[in-house]
């Protein structure tokens, strides 16, 4: 109702434009600022986590037409440029040794997730063929999603020619069931069961300590960490490196 609206009055499909960035940049910014406010304010939402919160908020904003699906800042602003430098900034943190003696153990369950993430996109196709319009595209490009991530799907829209409709309806069908199993994955985390047979080493890390005067576990395990100019000089020369060469 809302996208015709704004057809029939703004002539485009969402009221901040996709070519209008700075806007755009705007509402994402204070989606994020709120899915992190409410994850460290509220036990609930810490339990849904900010990161699925964001998630909701840029579907259901998108959906209802305040924003639009397909921008140059998603494809090329946000995933060419944020998203590279901040893989190697995520790395920084981590335990390298930790990481390279265990590389052989996630290579095993990788390739498992990828066999089935095959598996799953041929079983679906035979399905669905005659329901879905370019089923061969559709599961082509999910299978990349799966596996690859983000920029592999739009590469295969884009090898096989898929239309824009097509593209749209499966990046919002995605992107509203990747919420649903996050959501899911996050519960398991947090059941009892879970919680007894396997390890949580950043929430038992934090329990430790205990979370002080904070509301949540969130808030504990992100309070504010002392951080100096050198550490944002090295961090974004690193970052800058690892993009461009």
């Amino acid at each position: 109702m809302l996208t015709s609206f704004f057809q029939s009055t703004l002539h485009r499909d969402s009221l901040v434009a996709a070519d209008d960035t700075f806007a755009l940049l705007f509402v994402l910014l204070v989606g994020v600022a709120l899915a992190i406010y409410l994850e460290q304010k509220y036990t609930w939402a810490s339990k849904v986590s900010g990161a699925i919160l964001a998630l909701i908020f840029a579907l259901v904003l998108s959906n209802v037409g305040i924003i639009p699906i397909h921008s140059v800042l998603y494809d090329d602003i946000i995933w060419g440029v944020a998203v590279p430098m901040g893989i190697p900034l995520l790395l920084l943190q981590c335990n390298m040794k930790k990481i390279w003696a265990e590389t052989g153990r996630m290579m095993v369950i990788f390739l498992i997730g990828a066999v089935g993430t095959v598996v799953g996109a041929i079983l679906a196709f035979g399905l669905l063929k005659d329901v879905v319009p370019e089923p061969a595209n559709v599961a082509a490009m999910m299978t990349g999603s799966y596996i690859g991530g983000g920029v592999n799907f739009a590469a295969l829209a884009a090898q096989f020619h898929t239309s824009g409709e097509v593209v749209g309806a499966t990046t919002v069908a995605d992107n509203l069931l990747m919420a649903i199993y996050f959501f899911v994955l996050i519960l398991f985390a947090g059941s009892k069961f879970f919680r007894k047979h396997f390890t949580h080493p950043h929430i038992e890390e934090v329990e430790k300590n205990g979370i002080g005067d904070a509301q949540t576990l969130a808030a504990a395990y992100w309070k504010r960490k002392d951080i100096s100019l050198k550490d944002i000089a090295f961090n974004l020369a690193y970052a800058v490196t690892i993009v461009f060469m």
